[in-house]
């Protein structure tokens, strides 16, 4: 087997991402997802960055996809912070648990510091993300707006110091606020599937 590739998503791209996005959260936070809803609107929306919208292809199938995004810091000094944020990021499932998710984190990380962002804000698991070098955002004085000192909010320097002296707040960008009924009759268009209520979901 050949080593993967990561390039930039195109749109002939599109259609497949969204089914395979689908399929990896399908269940997984919630009954259903939304997650390949949240892809499909925000490619259009100006804080997408299309540079940073990768796909990683092995023997010519794309097996995983993360996307960018801009955001900010709202600092306690009035400053507002560029930073970037990701996600979804999705590995199909038959891929899952065999190192390519840390390996796009990872991949992806070098390419949106080359980009030109300094910090990266994520909401996920410190477990899996803390070994590509996150840490609990409020223990660098950053604190999640729904929840400040939320264990499950992370931050990673891009460029190193570049959160020295940085205390303050972040919101998720609005664009991952969506409609809801406008993600069910968007998923209404992919192939049926059963949603189902099982133990560990969010919601």
């Amino acid at each position: 087997m050949s080593e993967p590739i990561i390039r930039c998503e195109r749109p002939e791209d599109y259609a497949f991402v969204e089914n395979m996005t689908r399929e990896a959260f399908w269940n997984v936070y919630r009954p259903g997802c939304s997650e390949h809803y949240l892809l499909h609107t925000y490619r259009t929306d100006p804080d997408f960055i299309p540079e940073l919208d990768l796909v990683m292809e092995l023997d010519g199938e794309i097996i995983g996809h993360v996307m960018y995004v801009r955001s900010v810091i709202q600092a306690d000094d009035g400053r507002k912070i560029p930073i970037v944020t990701f996600g979804p990021i999705s590995i199909a499932p038959q891929w899952q648990k065999k190192g390519y998710g840390k390996r796009l984190v990872q991949e992806s990380m070098q390419r949106a510091e080359q980009w030109g962002a300094g910090a990266v804000a994520i909401t996920g698991s410190n477990v899996f993300y803390g070994k590509c070098g996150f840490v609990i955002a409020h223990t660098r004085g950053i604190r999640y707006e729904n929840n400040p000192t939320a264990p499950y909010f992370l931050i990673a320097e891009l460029k190193p110091g570049f959160l020295d002296g940085i205390t303050g707040t972040f919101r998720d960008p609005d664009g991952y606020d969506i409609d809801e009924q406008k993600a069910e009759e968007f998923d209404a268009a992919f192939p049926p599937k059963v949603r189902l209520k099982l133990p560990g979901q969010l919601g």
